[in-house]
């Protein structure tokens, strides 16, 4: 009878064992499975490190751009325009040249100029009020 119990105390405690989990098991998730409440966290956890990732890249980006711009520095790829092509472009707009003749005055890019110049004042394209002076034509 002893042996009987010796056994079955024995059994008890291998199936308690077994049973029994700590911090030191590993956490066996099953990906393959959508169902799995536990894949299911590991995926919106992994989903929260990327978006605070992203989150901490654009605070880091936002932040570098405010130290250069501070300390004087000019953020961005450096302008390829002359500043006194520019100037002469500017000139030749200001006296009525178009975009065409100051792209072949100047050589520079179509593009490049309606960037760096400022856009002309619209033009008024109402007619005058008549006046008490100019008389109408006499039927």
């Amino acid at each position: 009878m002893t042996q009987y119990r010796h056994e079955e105390v024995e059994e008890h405690r291998q199936l308690s064992l077994k049973l029994t989990r700590n911090l030191a098991d590993p956490i066996r998730v099953d990906s393959s499975n959508p169902d799995d409440p536990m894949a299911q966290l590991s995926v919106v956890l992994l989903a929260l490190f990327g978006q605070m990732e992203r989150t901490y890249t654009l605070e880091r980006a936002a932040h570098a751009r405010a130290v250069a711009t501070a300390k004087g520095r000019r953020i961005g790829r450096p302008s390829v325009v002359d500043p006194d092509k520019l100037a002469y472009a500017e000139h030749l707009r200001t006296t009525g040249h178009t975009i065409a003749e100051i792209v072949a005055k100047t050589g520079i890019t179509r593009t490049s100029l309606y960037r760096h110049l400022p856009p002309r004042p619209p033009e008024a394209v109402t007619v005058a009020p008549e006046t008490a002076a100019d008389p109408g034509p006499e039927t």
